[in-house]
């Protein structure tokens, strides 16, 4: 007899993203005959090893909509640029009124995130961060917020070339 769990490791994608949900919004259209409920999913995915994106998806039932948020977090992923096991330096994102700050840590001082913020770094595989959400507390303006941050990184290579390139056309 198969194992229950067998089953379930064939059915994972072969390319090693894993997906976390964020929150699940229940959503309710009141229409001539009553009220009409779908539910709206926000989903993490990333492959812990400095790619990140995330997605919404909306439908009728729960798991339609975490399948929609996965495909969507899978069209729109970044690259993130790590130092060891942090970001190279502080960046604060923004999107709506949600700003987060994220600031480089010790090795070995963890993830100081809180909620949401704390899923993206786990998909993203920064081990050691501190952050500190600003303004609206939404998820999912917090996650597009940390993305957001997270675009914004330039590791210290990037910067030496636009340096180059600045000094070139002032020559």
């Amino acid at each position: 007899m198969a194992n229950r769990n067998d089953s379930r490791k064939d059915r994972r994608p072969k390319d090693d993203i894993e997906d976390q949900l964020v929150t699940v919004n229940r959503i309710s259209k009141v229409v001539k005959g009553g009220r009409r409920m779908r539910f709206a999913a926000l989903v993490v995915v990333g492959d812990k090893k400095g790619r990140v994106g995330f997605g919404t998806g909306k439908a009728q039932e729960v798991p339609e909509a975490i399948r929609k948020a996965v495909e969507a977090g899978k069209k729109n992923m970044i690259k993130v640029p790590t130092v060891g096991s942090t970001i190279p330096h502080e960046v604060i994102g923004h999107f709506g009124s949600g700003n987060v700050l994220l600031k480089p840590a010790e090795k070995g001082s963890g993830v100081a995130a809180g909620g949401a913020t704390r899923i993206v770094m786990d998909m993203a595989g920064i081990a050691d961060i501190t952050s500190k959400s600003l303004g609206s507390n939404s998820p999912i303006n917090v996650v597009r917020a940390t993305i957001d941050g997270l675009t914004k990184l330039k590791t210290r290579e990037d910067v030496l070339k636009l340096r180059q390139s600045a000094k070139s056309l002032e020559d």
